[in-house]
């Protein structure tokens, strides 16, 4: 059991350094956001998939370890959770505590995590606003008014004003 231990607080420690390097990325993909730098928002979503890809491998990592305390406890593996398996340990408050520092370290990361996400969701947010606002002024720009012209049968004809300035001759 004590081995098994070791490997779920390795794992939860190496899951929890993947979620630190995603806050310092949502960090600096801020800084890209208001920057406007496309480019390095391409860089910074590479690797956060390559994080995302260690992170999907050590949850796998994270669960076959817990299958196998499940098992060493004689507990059903489906509700086996940290939280449960602390509670469990009511007879080793040493490895009681390891295990809850981590979890509470992984919590605040997440916490942290989500945070500089809704940030970053909202700077978002107000740049394609501002792209929609910008083609929306170039649009109107380009754009001359209507006349009010009609044409025969009393259907407006649709004819701009010239966009030339005036024709006024001096």
């Amino acid at each position: 059991m004590a081995s098994l231990m070791d490997n779920l607080v390795e794992v939860l420690e190496q899951e929890n350094n993947w979620y630190e390097q995603l806050v310092e990325l949502s960090k600096d993909k801020k800084q890209a956001i208001i920057n406007g730098d496309v480019q390095t928002l391409e860089h910074i979503t590479e690797q956060e998939q390559e994080i995302s890809s260690a992170l999907r491998n050590l949850d796998i990592k994270r669960d076959a370890v817990l299958k196998d305390m499940s098992d060493v406890l004689g507990k059903n593996f489906e509700e086996m959770t940290i939280t449960r398996l602390i509670g469990y340990l009511g007879q080793q408050p040493q490895e009681q505590e390891r295990l809850s520092k981590i979890r509470a370290k992984i919590l605040t990361t997440g916490k942290e995590m989500q945070e500089w996400n809704k940030r970053n969701e909202v700077l978002l947010q107000q740049a394609l606003e501002m792209v929609e606002f910008d083609l929306t002024l170039f649009k109107s720009m380009r754009q001359a008014p209507e006349t009010a012209n009609y044409d025969k049968n009393a259907y407006n004809t649709g004819d701009l004003l010239g966009s030339g300035g005036f024709d006024a001759k001096q």
